[in-house]
């Protein structure tokens, strides 16, 4: 479901250069999930944005079935999260304009593929279904995070990416969260791979891999 192959990311600081991402080779399975752990500032959000098309890589390639990301223009790029990918960020990002119910659907509609079943089940297993009517300045941390996972999972994505997706939570809400997302994760048949400064958290899912000094343990 995804590749990458000598994947490289360099920023400048100065007259120096920070090599971020060191030829970076990484493959996640269709329906595998898998953590990506590393100190703050390892690289990690990098690695997903490169991955996701938010950010361009030096070198190298990241694959996603039968598309090369690092080959296509914005536009393409564009369309390709839009269509397989979803993303979840420690910052919650909803549309502060939109319902809890228009939020969950935005992506889902933008891609054509709405189905009001999938999403009426999300809503259940997600405990939303008193909330439809909120917007997001009227949900707490963990509601927003949890109408974030329908969000990204509404549209039956091939890949999930999460980075850091309870890092504003407490302990307790960041266990229910991700009890959730895995759930949810294994019934719609999606990969995913987590960025995560828990091992807790990255011990419940199917592999863990190590970032340090821009390579992959």
């Amino acid at each position: 479901m995804l590749k990458a192959v000598n994947l490289t990311k360099n920023y400048r600081s100065g007259q120096d250069v920070v090599h971020v991402l060191r030829g970076i080779d990484l493959a996640v399975a269709a329906g595998e999930t898998v953590a990506l752990t590393g100190e703050s500032g390892s690289g990690k959000s990098t690695l997903l944005h490169l991955i996701a098309g938010l950010d361009a890589a030096d070198g190298g390639e990241v694959w996603i079935g039968d598309a090369e990301v690092t080959g296509l223009g914005d536009v393409a790029r564009a369309r390709l999260r839009r269509n397989r990918l979803g993303l979840i960020f420690q910052q919650f990002n909803l549309v502060p304009s939109l319902d809890v119910a228009d939020n969950m659907a935005l992506q889902a509609r933008l891609a054509g593929r709405h189905d009001r079943q999938w999403q009426a089940e999300l809503v259940a297993r997600l405990g939303l279904g008193t909330l439809l009517t909120r917007y997001p300045e009227q949900l707490s941390g963990g509601q927003q995070q949890r109408v974030a996972i329908g969000r990204a999972l509404a549209a039956r994505p091939a890949l999930l990416l999460a980075d850091e997706p309870t890092g504003n939570l407490d302990e307790a809400t960041a266990d229910e969260v991700m009890g959730l997302t895995r759930e949810l994760v294994a019934r719609s048949g999606c990969a995913l791979l987590m960025a995560t400064h828990s091992q807790r958290l990255a011990a419940t899912l199917d592999r863990r891999i190590h970032l340090h000094a821009g390579r992959l343990a």
